[in-house]
């Protein structure tokens, strides 16, 4: 059985990050969300988990594209919680475009908040976790950390550079108790996929049922989305002790999609 851990998980307000927030407090950790959204519906969903689980949860704001902000994330949960002992770094966007319409502006903030954020909160919150000896960090990466779609080269590019930070951790964490994986899922029908379907529709030039049946699912042989709550499961399996030898893995929960 593991002890209770302190937890931060970011965009962790719908999506994946809120089933990872609730299958680690399902686990027994308490959990720092973290994420944009309607207050009341954050609170609505902090408050639920926090009564269903018996664990305590708690919200923080910061702009993960701030690095001022995500400093103020880790001081936050330090001073509620004592420590910071998981790291969950789920915050992404995304835009699709053809690279030579690619809005800058865009490309920066996806690099800012999909690759550069999980560096930042991982320089703050790791010498703690060497300290203690015990620590474990979770990148969700994306099928895009292994393989490429058209139309997507700056997520494709942070998500890539988040499975080598992952590598990288795994390495300097292996003789101080921390592991880092990154998990890597196929489409999961969360709000940043359900924003992506016009948004290639329009790109490529077809019918948004054509591109959930012949762009985002034809990649995956299952034909079926990825649910969240499968993602959060194997977070809270990698904070257990039986998953104290997986370490700088990208592992792929994407219906066979990289089995091609």
């Amino acid at each position: 059985m593991t002890p209770p851990r302190i937890a931060i998980v970011t965009g962790s307000t719908s999506g994946i990050g809120l089933a990872v927030a609730r299958s680690l407090a399902e686990a027994g950790h308490a959990v720092m969300m973290n994420g944009f959204g309607d207050p009341a519906q954050i609170e609505a969903d902090r408050a639920r988990i926090e009564t269903e689980t018996g664990m305590p949860v708690a919200f923080h704001g910061a702009d993960m594209s701030d690095q001022a902000q995500i400093a103020a994330l880790v001081t936050a949960t330090e001073a509620r919680f004592g420590q910071v002992d998981i790291v969950v770094n789920n915050a992404g966007i995304q835009t699709v475009a053809p690279i030579e319409d690619f809005p800058v502006d865009r490309y920066d903030l996806i690099m800012a908040i999909n690759m550069s954020a999980a560096w930042h909160l991982c320089r703050a919150t790791f010498g703690g976790m060497k300290s203690r000896g015990w620590g474990r960090v979770i990148n969700v990466a994306s099928a895009h950390g292994l393989v490429a779609s058209p139309y997507k080269s700056a997520y494709v590019m942070a998500k890539h550079a988040v499975v080598g930070l992952t590598k990288t951790l795994a390495l300097e964490g292996a003789e101080h108790g921390i592991t880092a994986n990154a998990i890597c899922p196929g489409y999961v029908l969360t709000p940043l996929v359900q924003k992506q379907i016009p948004e290639t529709a329009k790109a490529r030039g077809i019918s948004e049922e054509q591109v959930v049946r012949d762009v985002l699912l034809a990649a995956q042989p299952t034909k079926t989305f990825v649910q969240p709550e499968q993602i959060g499961a194997l977070a809270a399996f990698l904070c257990t002790p039986a998953a104290a030898q997986i370490t700088g893995t990208a592992l792929p929960v994407d219906g066979g999609w990289t089995a091609h």
